[in-house]
């Protein structure tokens, strides 16, 4: 029997670990700054983003497109565009 491939990216993918792998790249002063959310100023931490997004659809579908825009981004991609360049907060179509 051969198995199924899913065509959904965040197949197998919690949203803990998208929360966790965002925070390891861009850290929480610059996802903040991202996705203006309050669960990502004031005194973040992974346990109440987690419930804030939860709970929230339209906050939680931002994360989902910025965690799948990083995974298509390389690591030097963000830094090779200067912050006045209109293309430097693109994150693609939506």
């Amino acid at each position: 029997m051969t198995a199924h491939l899913s065509k959904d990216p965040l197949h197998g993918v919690t949203l803990e670990m998208q929360v966790n792998a965002l925070v390891a790249r861009f850290g929480w002063a610059e996802l903040s700054k991202i996705i203006n959310i309050n669960c990502f100023k004031n005194d973040p931490s992974v346990k109440s983003s987690l419930k804030f997004l939860r709970r929230t659809p339209w906050a939680r579908a931002e994360v989902e497109a910025l965690y799948l825009d990083s995974l298509e981004m390389p690591e030097t991609a963000k830094e090779e565009l200067p912050a006045d360049n209109p293309w430097a907060n693109w994150r693609g179509n939506r």
